[in-house]
């Protein structure tokens, strides 16, 4: 069991995982959270990692430190995303079992299940099958990180648990449009284009240098529709009729179907996890065998259904066009959660309810 007298190593804090457990161990009394910036500590620098934990006496972590982005980073970074992830969790674990640490809980991906797996995905499905190309680099790296902490589980009676959240939304998410996730790279794109046909171009100067860049791509779309103002709303356009129809482009066809949690869920569920009784958790690990639980919210939404929910929140009632030349990922990707459920936890935050809170913020 955790103690709010525990020394807590949160790994990756001030990104959208790591921030959200920041939050959720300090609502709930946890007040000896140690935190490195990456300007600090790189977590790939196994001497400075060594140090770190010699020097830090630590009694928990909650490894959440990755590096994360969509399926177009997956697919152009591939060297970055399997050598940085794989070093983390070496690391961390290691160093951290090497101190004396024995609770840890990593935090992986629902991208380690071949694509192949039967629907929703359950824990049993890890490594029965070739993974999805573009991101398997880093579905490696997190496959790699399960196993590690089953393996200094077996030889060495460590707690090191691992959870595998679905697809994460909430604060402090990346809303860089070369690297981000899908659903902050659609409020992002939805939230440029209403302000273009508004003809507000303060606000689209304000948000580049606020979340980034603004690609080549979606800034001839923002141009097109400053020119011309938009027109009403058409969901389902294919390129052929952008040049006569300007609008918002996004990629893919919008088919496929994805399971969105907030971030705050996702905590909540990381620190009940941690807080389980050791028999129990291991007793329905050991029965199943696996070694680790998913988690998720249990409903999906097809990404044409989900743009049509950001743009309403959003407020954006113009064209949107579909680049089908763009890759889709996988065509589905439901996490079955229903074991973290027997043991008692269950997701609050409505997906709508979720968007509208993530806008409020990032528009502000």
């Amino acid at each position: 069991m955790l103690d709010t007298h525990d020394r807590i190593y949160v790994a990756g804090h001030r990104g959208l995982a790591g921030s959200a457990l920041m939050r959720q161990l300090q609502a709930n009394g946890f007040e000896r959270l140690v935190t490195r910036t990456h300007q600090e500590l790189d977590l790939t620098d196994q001497t400075a990692v060594k140090k770190f934990f010699a020097q830090e006496q630590i009694d928990v972590v909650f490894l959440a430190a990755a590096r994360v982005g969509g399926v177009h980073a997956n697919n152009i970074y591939r060297a970055n995303f399997i050598y940085e992830n794989l070093m983390i969790a070496a690391n961390v674990m290691h160093q951290a079992f090497t101190a004396g640490v024995r609770r840890l809980l990593f935090l992986g991906s629902s991208c380690i299940y071949p694509p192949t797996s039967v629907q929703p995905l359950r824990e049993e499905a890890l490594l029965t099958g070739a993974l999805e190309p573009t991101n398997e680099p880093y579905a490696i790296a997190k496959i790699g990180g399960i196993k590690m902490c089953e393996a200094y589980n077996v030889q060495y009676g460590t707690a090191f648990r691992a959870v595998m959240p679905t697809n994460l939304f909430g604060p402090n998410d990346n809303y860089d449009l070369e690297n981000s996730h899908v659903l902050p790279a659609i409020i992002r794109k939805l939230h440029l284009a209403k302000k273009a046909c508004e003809g507000d171009r303060e606000a689209l100067s304000l948000d580049q240098r606020r979340h980034g860049p603004i690609p080549p791509d979606v800034r001839a779309c923002l141009d097109a529709l400053l020119e011309d103002g938009g027109h009403p709303a058409l969901f389902n356009t294919d390129m052929e009729s952008r040049p006569a129809l300007p609008g918002m482009v996004m990629w893919g066809s919008g088919n496929p179907l994805r399971e969105f949690l907030h971030v705050d869920d996702m905590a909540a569920a990381c620190l009940f996890v941690m807080r389980l009784d050791e028999g129990r958790y291991e007793q329905m690990l050991a029965e199943a065998r696996i070694s680790f639980l998913n988690i998720g919210a249990g409903r999906e939404i097809s990404i044409y259904d989900l743009v049509q929910l950001v743009a309403e929140v959003v407020g954006y009632e113009q064209t949107i066009l579909w680049d089908e030349s763009k890759p889709d990922g996988m065509a589905r990707k439901l996490m079955d959660s229903s074991r973290i459920s027997e043991l008692g936890w269950e997701p609050s935050i409505s997906l709508r309810h979720g968007i509208k809170q993530v806008y409020r913020n990032f528009s502000e």
